[in-house]
């Protein structure tokens, strides 16, 4: 899945976007460099380190779970290759305990899903991480969360339900069950 979107310039700052939502990652990387990035994009932390080893970005976005090892396990890499990089850890499962550990281990910033280009933007270029404002007052419901989740993993298997409830380790029927019903509210 490896992209990079490139504008006229190589002189415009470098954003390493790592997420394993392709659909995120291709909207975010349009918009990014709209707004005067460079972009790479990267579907895996694997991936993402490979990535910087060869062009040093100044700037990173890294989701916090994806396959394989996670944006807290990427972000030390990350700063061993450039402690002057800002990274950015976005998620869409918030907790205090993982907004504190990321901004132990280096990150600028937590940033919750969803969040557009704009959000992304504010919190790569703030000079602080404001720890109160990292975990949204009200975060998504579990049941939210799992809704969102299985949707995703629909997406990534273009809808066969089959498909999708074998990555998510449960019966068809289960899967099938939970679709009928209307999404949960936040």
């Amino acid at each position: 899945m490896s992209e990079e979107i490139q504008v006229e310039s190589e002189e415009l700052p470098h954003l390493l976007l790592v997420d394993d939502d392709a659909t995120f990652t291709r909207v975010m990387a349009r918009a990014m460099s709209r707004r005067g990035f460079r972009v790479s994009t990267a579907g895996s932390a694997e991936e993402g380190y490979a990535l910087a080893k060869q062009d040093l970005p100044d700037y990173a976005t890294l989701d916090l779970k994806m396959e394989g090892d996670s944006g807290l396990v990427l972000l030390p890499k990350l700063l061993e290759l450039d402690p002057e990089m800002r990274v950015l850890i976005l998620t869409g499962y918030s907790s205090i305990a993982t907004a504190v550990e990321a901004i132990k281990r280096g990150a600028c910033n937590y940033l919750c899903k969803p969040a557009d280009a704009d959000d992304v933007l504010a919190a790569l270029l703030s000079e602080h991480a404001d720890l109160d404002s990292l975990v949204p007052e009200n975060p998504m419901s579990v049941d939210r969360l799992q809704w969102e989740h299985i949707q995703r993993v629909l997406a990534e298997h273009d809808g066969n339900i089959s498909a999708t409830a074998r990555a998510l380790g449960m019966h068809r029927r289960t899967l099938q069950r939970k679709l009928q019903k209307r999404p949960v509210r936040r």
